[in-house]
This record gives C-alpha cells, structure tokens and sequence, in this order.
C-alpha cells in the first residue's frame, strides 16, 4: 500500500473552485470519485494525519496511487459530472447499491409504429414509458388483463406480429376483443397509437377523467336502448374499478411523490422507496449497502448517492414533484436543482414533518427494518464471506497478499470443432462481467490440425498476456504527466487538469484531464482491455492443463501472477510442478469460491461455443460478400452446383454468371480464395469484435 504523503498535491496547486476528483491505485484505476465545492479544502482532508481518518477512509487513500481534477463552473455540474464518471468507472470505493430482486416493470414502447405493452426487466430503453416497479411480475399481468377490456393495446411478440399480418388472422386476443388488432388494419396505426396514448395516461395517475368519460358512454347507451354496449361498458368500467383498487390511496389531491427511509447499523444500510403516483402506491424498490464505502460515512452523503442513482437515468416522467427523505442530502440545494433540470419542472426535495406523508414515511421506514433483518439472515452477499474465502485461497496457495483480482479460462469444443475460449473475472470475491471477454482458438492454420485442450488453453494464454506485457510496455514510456504516483513519477497532481478544466463542461468527462494514466486508453478515456493483470489465474483441469498455462508464463517472463487448476472430479487445486495437488475443505468458502469461478467459465464459454456452432450450421461462405444479394447467390449456385466449385472457379468464369459484372467477379472470387480477413475476430487477441 503507498503512503498517502508520496502522491500529496501541494496545497498552492489546488484550485479552491467547485469540481471532482478522482484517485487512482497504481495500476491507473479509478478507486474513488468524489465532488466538492472547494477541491482545495475537501482534498486537503484526506491528507491530515493518517491514523486520525476513518478506518475506510484510511483504507481508500493507502490504495490509491495518484489523485486528480477537473474543475467546473457550478455545483450542480459538479453533481452530473460525478454521477456519470460513478457510472463509467465504478470505482470500488464508491457505494455500491444492491437491489434485493431485479424489479419488473410495466413498460409500453412508444418508439415502435405499434406500441406493445410487456414486462420488462433491465436496463431502461429509449422511446420506451415505464410504469412501477412492481414486486411481482404476475400483479403487472393482472393488472394489464384487465386494462386490455378497456385499453386493447397489442401485447404481442414482433414474430405473433409479423405471422398474424401475413396470414390476415389475428391471434386470440384480437378475437376476444383484448387488443384492437393492428396487425391486419381493424385500426390504424394513429388509432392505435391513441389508445396506447391513453393506456398511458391512465397508468400515469389521469384516472378520473376516464372513469368518468366511460360512466357518461354507459349511461348514454342505456338511455337509448343500446343494453349490450352498455353491460361492456359496465364491464370496463369494473375492470378500471378492479385495477384501481389494487393501489390504495395514500396521499390526497393525487400527490406525486417519491418517499425514501433508511434503516442501518455500523456494517450495512437497507433503503427502501415507495413511488406514489397519483396519490396511489404505483410500485415499491429496495436496497441493501455495505457500510465500508467512503460514500456511505454519513446519511445525508448516502441519500446524496441514492438520489443520484434512482434519477441518474431517469427521463423527465420518472422524476415526480416532490422527494421526500428522512434526511436532507449533503448537498440538498444542488440536488433539487439537477433533479428540476432533470423534470424540466419544479422538483422539492424535503423531510416530511407531519400528517399523511409522515405517516406513510414511517411506513416505509418499517419495510426497511425488515428489509435489513431479512438480508441480515440470509448474508447472500455477504463481506465476511468474501473475505475469509480470499484469506482462505491466501494462505493454502502461500500467496503474499489476497488475490483480489482472479481470472478463470475455459475451453469448448466438440471434436476440436468450433474451438472457443472464455475468460471470467472476479474482483473482491465478485464477477466482473464488464472485463469477461471470449475467444476464438486459430490453431496452427497451415497444417490445419485439431487442438486439444492444452494447445487451445495454452493459445489464449499467450495472447491474453502479450498483449498485457505490450500494454505496459507502451504505458512506460509514456507514464502518467498530470498525477503524482506512490513512486513520485511525473508531476504533481491536478496541475495540468486545474490549469484547463476552469471553463471546462461537467457534459465533458474528459475535458482538461491530463495525460492518461497507465491502463487507460488515451481516445476514450476508458480502461483498456486486459490492461490489469490478474493475481490468481485459474484453469479448468489437472496438472497437465496447469503445467502447460505455467509454460506460457515462464516463456514471457511473468513471475508475479500465481496459477491453479481445479480437478472436476474431486475438485483437487493443482499448482504447477507439483506431484500432489492442494486439498481444500469441502465447506471452505476457498473452495466455492474456486467452484464459482470455474462454473461461470464454463457456461460463458459453452454458451459462445453453441453460438458459433449454430451459425456455422446456418451461414454460407457467399454471406456477408458485398454487393452479393440472395438473387445473385441463387444463379451462382445454379450455375457452379456447389461453393466448393465456386472457390475453383476463375473470375472470368463468374462473370459469365448473369448479374455478376466484373467488380463483383474480382470481390467473390478474393473472398471465396481467402485472400480477406474474417472481420469478426481481432487476429492479433483472438477476441470477437462486437
């Protein structure tokens, strides 16, 4: 760990203007990101005596390595420009918010000519209304039956879509009057985009207007005789009614509001929000923090982190007009601003005191007591966990320090067709799925002989470290200008930033940066690929396997990256050149780590595999060749009888195909030759290139 006085930037040097700061560990990653009204006096804080700081502050600045800036105009561009380096970065020292479920959501996308309402998960898409979170996936299909009586919007799959308009049938919800059928013209497109339209804006809260609005229709049909339109009238009117009643009122005058409690100890913090829309509870989320982030020190700084979080993504009609908190955020003036640029609307961040919103704050206070309680018990996550199984693979391997950052690779092949590699990370006894990566094992392609598992195991290695080794070497040369590191190269921190960022944009992350950090790419400003070498490398197999991994390290160089291979059948730990293997307990948290690692490999690389396999089994070697379309593909093929005359044939014999002039003779018959490259895998890592 580096002594936090060797990076210490002269207190002269840094600006007192509002901005953010980053520090990094001495490999260039970004550790922390933080923001301060004055970067003077916050970054100043860090460097006071070091056994007077909090134990996670201690803990943050002794593994960092450099410390740097960007200044800004205001503090709310401050308060942007942390939150989207939080989401670039995801430094390890800023509070991680872990949802107890992945909530599902009623989402109608209206980016489609036809828009479809489902259940959606994940990500939030563009052009795409979202409606809760829900705590159950069954209540949102509920309650869409019953709103299609009323609002017969198409849910159905673009290939139900695409099926049913070239058979000029709809599916059963068209017969059953539960969707207007666009797909065979019973409606418009504009009539169908308006009853989207209004399932919407009932969804949204407006539900009085059409409650009333289906009433009059109802009584209108009555008066002159029409009984049967008015009993399906009666009958949406009870579904509306059905469906309203699901979410009580809670709040009165059709308040929209979202209400936040916290409930914690010294370890972790449960959070929990109600989103009231409406003056109705419209859906529900949950979160549970570990108490070890610099972020979480004090309240008021975690609902800072929370707010930014659950808004940071938001559109405009996710953020309501008033957040209610049990404690004001460290910066409260700030967030209220960004949350109504945000809503393009007046938004009031405040702590209820009394009445109804109190009441209902207590409420959700109570679900975060449980929410805490139930978390504590099942310890799913759990630190504790995590750190005795990093100890536990420390001291059985004789390791010099925990193998905070693990890499597992895994071959798949059937008959040494298809070969494929996969390569999965762990960081802190967690998977890094963003650093995953896959490969495509070459072989020796001249003699075209089939690779085994150790060839195939032993080609992914050499490629994953030379081009780590060529990273570095390239990151020597050129270290770092702008940041002071742990050995004291370069200058001090924040010079260059603070000298070009004073007008610099928070939109900008890179703006007035200085010269890039070891690790990171200079045109994006993100870590490279394979730029971090791991502590542990673990192989799928026995000592043959591991033996033939260590070789490749050996031939390179690398003598600070430990490496085992896991057994299947007894789950043995072998370490090269060793007769006998390590032995873990079958209840070591070591060994499920290990386990974990292995079987997440395993499914990464199976399932790239079936993939290839599948397109291999589906695509011909005319694909992909420009100017090559399905008509032209026809008369060759009719012509020639096969691809393999096809790859005999001159290029003045397939100008005599008709519909194949010259140029499009000379680019078939170069590609059918090999002479172009496959553009899908970078052929100097093996890597498949999105």
């Amino acid at each position: 760990m580096a002594d936090p006085s060797s990076y210490r930037p002269r207190p002269g040097e840094i600006p007192v203007d509002p901005g953010v700061y980053r520090f990094r560990d001495k490999e260039g990653r970004v550790i922390y990101v933080g923001k301060a009204k004055s970067l003077r006096s916050r970054l100043s804080s860090y460097f006071q005596d070091i056994g007077a700081l909090h134990p996670r502050t201690r803990r943050m600045v002794t593994t960092g390595a450099s410390v740097e800036w960007t200044v800004v105009k205001t503090e709310v561009e401050a308060l942007q420009l942390e939150y989207s380096w939080i989401k670039e970065f995801d430094p390890r020292f800023n509070v991680k918010y872990r949802d107890d479920k992945s909530y599902p959501y009623l989402a109608v996308t209206m980016g489609e000519e036809f828009p479809r309402a489902q259940v959606m998960r994940g990500a939030k898409r563009k052009g795409t209304r979202y409606f809760g979170p829900y705590g159950h996936a069954w209540a949102i299909r509920e309650t869409l039956d019953l709103l299609l009586k009323v609002f017969p919007v198409r849910t159905c799959s673009s290939g139900v879509f695409k099926r049913a308009a070239q058979v000029g049938r709809p599916c059963l919800l068209g017969y059953i009057d539960k969707c207007s059928a666009p797909c065979v013209g019973r409606v418009s497109p504009q009539e169908h985009r308006e009853i989207a339209d209004e399932f919407c804006e009932f969804m949204a809260g407006s539900t009085t207007r059409f409650v009333r609005r289906v009433e009059r229709e109802m009584q209108a049909a009555s008066s002159a005789l029409e009984f049967e339109r008015a009993a399906v009238l009666r009958d949406n009117l009870g579904a509306m009614t059905k469906a309203l009643e699901k979410s009580a009122v809670v709040l009165g005058d059709a308040t929209d509001a979202d209400v936040f409690a916290v409930s914690d100890d010294e370890l972790e913090a449960a959070v929990q929000v109600f989103h009231v829309r409406g003056g109705r509870i419209r859906g529900q989320r949950g979160w549970v923090v570990e108490r070890e982030s610099e972020d979480v020190a004090s309240l008021p700084l975690l609902m800072e982190r929370l707010l930014q979080q659950v808004y940071g993504g938001e559109s405009s009609e996710g953020v309501p007009r008033e957040v209610l908190v049990p404690v004001l955020p460290e910066d409260a003036e700030a967030v209220e601003q960004w949350l109504t640029e945000l809503r393009q609307a007046r938004v009031e961040v405040r702590v209820p005191q009394r009445g109804d919103k109190r009441q209902l704050m207590e409420t959700v206070r109570r679900n975060a007591d449980q929410a805490l309680a139930r978390h504590k018990v099942t310890r799913a996550g759990d630190l504790t966990a995590r750190s005795q199984a990093l100890q536990e693979l420390q001291d059985a391997l004789e390791l010099d320090e925990a193998p905070l950052r693990i890499e597992c690779y895994d071959v798949s092949h059937v008959q040494g067709t298809n070969v494929v590699a996969s390569m999965v990370v762990f960081e802190d006894g967690l998977p890094r799925k963003g650093e995953y990566r896959r490969f495509i094992v070459r072989g020796d392609e001249t003699s075209g002989a089939t690779v085994d598992d150790t060839a195939a195991m032993r080609e992914v290695l050499m490629r994953r470290f030379r081009r780590h080794l060529a990273q570095a070497e390239a990151q020597g040369e050129t270290l770092t200008e702008g940041s002071t590191t742990a050995e004291g190269e370069g200058e001090v921190a924040g010079e260059v930033a603070a000298g070009g960022t004073a007008a610099g944009s928070a939109g900008d992350p890179g703006a007035g940066l200085p010269d890039t950090p070891a690790g990171i790419d200079p045109e994006t400003g993100k870590p490279r690929r394979f730029a971090y070498a791991p502590q542990l490398v673990v192989v799928d197999g026995g000592l043959p396997q591991v033996n033939a991994a260590q070789r490749v390290l050996d031939e390179l160089g690398i003598d600070d990256v430990a490496l085992v291979g896991l057994a299947k059948r007894l789950e043995e730990v072998w370490v090269p050149h060793q007769d006998f293997p390590v032995i873990l307990p079958r209840s070591s948290e070591g060994l499920y780590l290990l386990q974990r690692l292995r079987d997440e490999a395993h499914r990464f690389a199976i399932t790239f595999h079936r993939q290839r396999r599948s397109k291999a089994m589906t695509t011909s070697a005319l694909d992909g060749i420009p100017g090559l379309g399905e008509a032209r593909k026809k008369a060759l093929l009719r012509s020639f009888g096969s691809v393999k005359r096809l790859r005999g044939a001159t290029a003045e014999e397939l100008q005599e195909v008709q519909g194949i002039g010259p140029a499009l003779a000379q680019v078939v018959h170069a590609r059918l030759a090999g002479e172009q490259a496959e553009p899908a895998v970078n052929l100097t890592t093996g890597e498949v290139l999105e």
